[in-house]
C-alpha cells in the first residue's frame, strides 16, 4: 500500500514537473526558466534548497534525508514494477493557482516502467512503519515542492510581467519623447522653410526692383535719344516746310495773278459766248419749229418711219460693237429722245459748264493723281456721324481752296469720286452721309454742285430725266443704243443687264438722297424743289419700262419721305398717278429674266404706295453722334 502511494506521488510529481515544463518558456523574448532541461535530481536539489529557505521562517519538520540506500541488487527480479493508473486518478487541479495539471496518460497507459533505485525498499514488515513515515514525509515534501514551484512560477511570471511592463513603459516614454522631438524638429524645419521663403521673396523683390530700375533707366535713355532725334527731324521738316511754303507762296502769287487775268479773259469770253449762244439758241429754236412742221408733213405723206414718234420696245441683250449714232434728220433724233424741254436745256447748260471746266484743266497738263487719290480716300471714309461728316467736308474744302492745286481740278475730281463711289455704297446710311458732305462743300463752292449734277447726267440719263428709245434709223447696232443709255464697255464687251441695273439704282439713290438732304446753316443748291420738278418731268415724258421703273423706285425710296413732308397731299396724288398709270403700263416681256425683274420692280412700287412707306423716315437720314460699328459703307 505504501509503495502504491509512493508511485502515485511520484506520478503526480512528474505531472507537476511536466506541467512546469509546459509553462511558457519566454515572455516577449525574455526566458522564464534559465535551465529548461532539468532532470529529476536537479529538481529535488532545487526543492531541498527551497525547503531550507522556507524552514527558516516556517514551522515544518526537517526534510527526509536518505542516509544509505538499500541494496536492491539482491532482488531476484530487477525489473521495475509497472502500475496502471486510470484517467480520473491522473487529473489534478490546484485551486489556488487556477492551473490545470495533466499527467502524461500516454506514459502510464503504455505501461512505461520506471525504477526507484535511489529508494531503499524492503519487504520486511518491521520496516513498514518507518517506510510509511518516509512516504508521508515525502508527500509533504512533494506538496511543499509543488507549492514552491507554483509560487516560483507566479513570482517569475510577475517579475517577467513587471519587466515587460517596465520596458513597455520605457518604450512608450521614449516614443513620446521621440514624437515630441520629431514635432519640435518639424516645427523648426517649417520655421526655417518659411524664413527661407521670406528671404527668397525679399531677394526676388529686390532683384525685380533692380531690373525695373535698370529697365526704366534704359527706357529713359532710349526715350531721350528718340526725343532728340525727333526734335532734329521736326526741325528739319519745319525748315523744309518753310522753304516749300515760301516757294508755294511765290508760286501761288504768280498763279493767282495768272488766274485773275485768265478769269477776266474768260469772263469777257463768256459774255461774248453767251450773246452768241443766245443768238444761236433763237436760231435753233426757229429751226426746230420749222423742222417739226416739215417732219409732221413728211410723216403724213410717207411710211418710211411709221414708229418714229412712238416708244419702241427695249432691244434684246447686248453684243460687242462700237458706238456710232447715225446722222439723221432733226426730227428723227428728237423723236427717240423722251424728255421735257426744260430738262434738256438744264442738261445742256450743265454740260457746257462741265466742258468749260475741262478746257481749263487741259492746258495745265499736269498729273494730279495724288490729289485724286486723296479726295477718293476722304470720300470712301465718310461715315454717318456728325464729327466725321464735318471733318471730311472741311478737309475737302481745304483741298479745293488750296493754292497748291487749281480749283477746277479739285471740283472735277470731287464730282467724279462722289459719283463713282456711290456704286460701292450698299446702305442708305453711307449714301445720306455722302449727300451731307456734298451739301456742305457745294454751299461754299456753288460750281461744284453744277459739275456734280452734270457728271450724274452724263453717267445716268435718268437723272435728267431723259429716255432714249431704240431706233434702227438712229443707231447702227444695238450696242450703240446700250452705250447711249449708259451701259459700260468692259474689255471690249458690253456689261450685263444686272450690272447696269445695279449701277442705275445706285445713281438714282444718290440723286434722291441729294435732293432730300438738308443741313442746318447751309443751303442745298439742288434741293426739294428740283426733286419735285424731276418727278413731274419724269411722269409727264418718260415711258414705262424696266429701266425707268428701276429709276423711279430707287428715287422714291430715298426722296419720298422728304417730298411727303414738304408737299403732303400733292405728293400722294402723284403717287396715285404712278400706281394707276405708270405701274399698270409696265409690260412683262423680253424673256424670263427680264420679265421676273419687271414683276419684282412693279411689286416693289405697288408695295411702297399701298403700305405708305413714304411716311416712314428712311434709315440714315438722321445722323448719329458716333458710330455703332466699324462699318463705313
Amino acid at each position: 500500500m505504501v509503495e502504491t502511494e509512493c508511485i502515485v506521488f511520484f506520478c503526480k510529481i512528474r505531472g507537476v514537473i511536466e506541467l512546469g515544463f509546459r509553462c511558457p518558456q519566454n515572455v516577449n523574448g525574455i526566458a522564464a526558466d534559465p535551465q529548461p532541461d532539468w532532470s529529476f535530481d536537479n529538481l529535488l536539489s532545487e526543492l531541498d534548497s527551497i525547503d531550507k529557505e522556507l524552514n527558516l521562517t516556517l514551522d515544518f519538520p526537517s526534510p527526509f534525508t536518505k542516509k544509505e540506500p538499500r541494496d536492491l541488487k539482491a532482488s531476484t527480479d530487477k525489473r521495475g514494477f509497472v502500475m496502471r493508473v486510470s484517467d480520473h486518478e491522473t487529473d489534478y487541479a490546484d485551486a489556488d493557482s487556477d492551473s490545470e495539471v495533466e499527467v502524461d496518460n500516454s506514459l502510464v497507459a503504455s505501461g512505461r516502467r520506471f525504477t526507484c533505485d535511489e529508494l531503499y525498499m524492503s519487504d520486511d514488515s518491521e520496516d513498514g512503519a518507518s517506510l510509511g513515515m518516509q512516504c508521508h514525509q515525502l508527500m509533504d515534501r512533494a506538496r511543499l515542492a509543488e507549492a514552491a514551484v507554483y509560487e516560483l512560477t507566479d513570482e517569475r511570471r510577475f517579475n517577467v510581467t513587471e519587466v515587460v511592463r517596465s520596458k513597455i513603459s520605457n518604450l512608450e516614454t521614449e516614443l513620446v519623447k521621440e514624437k515630441e522631438k520629431f514635432v519640435s524638429l518639424t516645427t523648426t524645419i517649417h520655421k526655417y522653410r518659411e524664413l527661407q521663403q521670406e528671404r527668397e521673396r525679399k531677394l526676388d523683390l529686390q532683384y525685380q526692383r533692380t531690373i525695373a530700375e535698370a529697365l526704366d533707366n534704359h527706357l529713359t535713355v532710349v526715350q531721350r535719344d528718340h526725343e532728340h532725334i525727333s526734335q532734329l527731324e521736326e526741325r528739319r521738316i519745319r525748315d523744309d516746310m518753310a522753304r516749300a511754303e515760301a516757294k508755294r507762296r511765290e508760286k501761288a502769287i504768280q498763279e493767282e495773278k495768272t488766274r485773275q487775268e485768265r478769269i477776266k479773259a474768260e469772263e469777257e469770253a463768256r459774255l461774248k459766248s453767251e450773246m452768241v449762244e443766245k443768238a444761236k439758241a433763237a436760231a435753233l429754236e426757229a429751226e426746230k419749229k420749222a423742222a417739226e412742221e416739215a417732219a409732221a408733213k413728211h410723216a403724213s405723206a410717207s411710211d418710211a418711219a411709221p414708229n418714229a414718234g412712238k416708244d419702241s420696245k427695249e432691244a434684246p441683250g447686248p453684243s460687242s460693237s462700237t458706238y456710232d449714232v447715225k446722222k439723221g434728220t432733226q426730227s428723227s433724233v428728237k423723236n427717240i429722245i423722251r424728255a421735257s424741254q426744260n430738262a434738256l436745256e438744264l442738261e445742256k447748260r450743265r454740260q457746257q459748264m462741265y466742258e468749260e471746266l475741262s478746257t481749263k484743266i487741259e492746258p495745265l497738263n499736269q498729273d494730279y493723281q495724288s490729289l485724286g487719290r486723296t479726295i477718293g480716300r476722304l470720300i470712301r471714309t465718310i461715315s454717318a456721324t456728325i464729327d466725321n461728316i464735318r471733318t471730311r467736308a472741311e478737309e475737302i474744302m481745304k483741298l479745293m481752296n488750296s493754292p497748291q492745286y487749281p480749283q477746277p481740278i479739285s471740283i472735277k475730281l470731287f464730282a467724279e469720286k462722289i459719283v463713282s463711289n456711290c456704286t460701292n455704297q450698299r446702305s442708305s446710311n453711307a449714301i445720306f452721309a455722302s449727300s451731307r458732305v456734298v451739301v456742305l462743300v457745294t454751299s461754299k463752292t456753288p460750281l461744284a454742285m453744277d459739275i456734280l449734277i452734270a457728271e450724274l447726267n452724263r453717267i445716268c440719263i435718268y437723272t435728267v430725266p431723259k429716255h432714249i428709245s431704240y431706233s434702227k434709223e438712229a443707231f447702227r447696232t444695238r450696242d450703240d443704243y446700250f452705250k447711249a443709255i449708259g451701259y459700260k464697255e468692259v474689255d471690249g464687251k458690253i456689261e450685263g443687264l444686272d450690272e447696269y441695273l445695279e449701277r442705275l439704282s445706285s445713281y438714282m439713290k444718290l440723286y434722291g438722297a441729294l435732293v432730300q438732304t438738308e443741313v442746318r446753316g447751309c443751303q442745298n443748291l439742288h434741293g426739294m424743289k428740283e426733286g419735285w420738278a424731276w418727278l413731274a418731268r419724269f411722269l409727264n415724258t418718260i415711258p414705262s419700262n424696266l429701266f425707268t421703273a428701276i429709276a423711279l423706285d430707287s428715287f422714291l425710296g430715298m426722296a419720298g419721305y422728304g417730298m411727303y413732308c414738304r408737299y403732303k397731299n400733292q405728293f400722294e396724288k402723284l403717287l396715285s398717278v404712278i400706281g394707276r398709270d405708270f405701274v399698270n403700263a409696265l409690260q412683262e416681256g423680253g424673256g424670263d429674266s427680264r420679265s421676273a425683274k419687271v414683276s419684282k420692280v412693279k411689286m416693289s412700287i405697288q408695295n411702297y404706295i399701298e403700305s405708305k412707306q413714304y411716311k416712314k423716315e428712311p434709315e440714315g437720314l438722321q445722323l448719329r453722334d458716333r458710330l455703332d460699328s466699324n462699318e463705313l459703307y
